[in-house]
């Protein structure tokens, strides 16, 4: 079901779809893109800003502006205004890494004591702590998103693989190689190759920044623990035994997509949308799809799945906080989250939208999806992050170069070196 059916039943409609930041009812929202653009035509969150709008009986009208389409990008556009004061900046979706150094900077309103409840409401916990920073909200969570393992059941078959029971990376790799078939993750030089690199650290048992919050000079690293060599080991086995494709260094979700679309890959990580995506795509091979938690970095231990999403944000120099987060409250609830989810296939950050029926319908994987959130590993929580992810990247690149006996420590000295300004990215 699309959005703008869901929002029907909730008896909301249409409002303007500009916003300069004029009037004095008049906010704008900063908006990642999400298949909707800014034309509340193609749904989205434009069509949210159109319901709401209508929703707050003329308190409010929301306009939107769209985002660049890299999470680096966003971040980069949002801080030039930010730090500029811009006060044509109201409500923000933020990648939940951001919120930390937008924070820090004073850049975002704290959630007002009495709306913290209702934008926390029955959100997954990761959420909540990624929308959070130094004991403080400084964002609602809107929509959480998070990895899964899909697979075709004849290759897992042929394999041998029991997948009734939890599969680590090792066995996934093992079957891979034993069907003579590869596994589309991400690991091309950019933010979705630092989602699979915390994963398999995190689900290691370990924490890339070990003290979120310290200063940068006392920032410390697990990336040369137990579970960050096992992590570099797994990115190193992936390259050099040959399942990862011909192309492993320029993998991203759309490529692996491709590849388990025309059925080179038998197993996949990548985000609840390519179930739609397969659907659309009409592959002539759907009931062969089937899909489990996020693989084990070491078996037996529980996985920690990537955490992703959007985060909802007010900027500090608005001079409409208060009507900006009543805003919020309406884009973040349970129903939009809903109609959110149905329209664009971006999983909710509410637990209880994975209960109603139209939701499990269309997401038949639904419970997954909710436990996988609420166990997931989030990226590191720190005002640095921009510095660490792409000193990450830069030293775990290409994949085939990495080697777990020496990555870790070189990357942790080079991040070490950058943060206190004695080397630059």
């Amino acid at each position: 079901m699309a959005a703008a059916a869901t929002a029907a039943s909730l008896g909301l409609a249409a409002c303007g779809d500009g916003g300069t930041g004029d009037s004095a009812s008049q906010l704008t929202w900063y908006i990642n893109p999400d298949g909707g653009g800014s034309d509340p035509a193609g749904g989205g969150q434009a069509q949210l800003a159109k319901e709401c709008s209508d929703a707050s009986g003329g308190a409010y009208t929301i306009g939107v502006q769209l985002l660049p389409n890299s999470a680096s990008d966003q971040r980069q556009q949002l801080l030039r205004r930010l730090a500029s004061q811009d006060k044509g900046v109201d409500i923000m979706s933020i990648d939940p890494v951001f919120v930390a150094e937008f924070a820090e900077a004073g850049f975002l309103a704290k959630v007002p004591a009495d709306k913290k409840s209702e934008l926390s409401g029955d959100a997954v916990d990761p959420a909540v702590t990624n929308a959070s920073w130094k004991g403080e909200m400084y964002a609602a969570p809107f929509w959480a998103n998070t990895q899964l393992l899909w697979y075709r059941k004849s290759v897992a078959e042929k394999a041998g693989l029991d997948m009734t029971k939890p599969v680590s990376w090792d066995q996934v790799i093992k079957a891979a190689q034993k069907t003579d078939t590869d596994i589309g993750v991400q690991a091309s030089r950019y933010e979705g190759y630092m989602v699979w690199i915390n994963a398999l650290v995190e689900g290691g048992g370990g924490h890339i920044v070990e003290n979120p919050g310290a200063d940068g000079k006392e920032l410390k690293f697990g990336l040369d623990s137990e579970g960050g060599k096992k992590a570099a080991a797994i990115i190193q086995s992936v390259s050099k035994d040959g399942v990862g494709g011909p192309a492993l260094g320029s993998t991203d979700e759309t490529t692996t997509l491709d590849m388990f679309q025309n059925e080179r890959a038998g197993f996949m990580v990548n985000w609840p949308y390519v179930y739609a995506a397969l659907k659309g795509a009409e592959v002539p091979w759907m009931s062969d799809l089937a899909w489990a938690r996020y693989p084990q970095t070491t078996q037996g231990t529980d996985s920690k799945p990537p955490l992703g999403g959007i985060e909802m944000g007010v900027s500090a120099s608005s001079t409409k906080q208060d009507k900006a987060w009543d805003a919020v409250a309406c884009l973040t609830s349970k129903e939009s989250q809903k109609a959110y989810m149905l329209g664009t296939g971006n999983p909710a950050a509410r637990k209880a939208v994975y209960d109603d029926p139209e939701v499990k319908k269309d997401f038949p994987m639904a419970a997954l999806i909710r436990e996988s959130l609420d166990a997931s590993g989030p990226r590191p929580l720190t005002q640095y992050y921009g510095d660490v992810s792409s000193g990450i990247q830069r030293e775990y690149s290409p994949p085939g170069a990495v080697n777990p006996s020496t990555t870790p420590q070189q990357t942790t000295t080079l991040l070490q070196d950058v943060l206190k300004g004695d080397a630059l990215l």
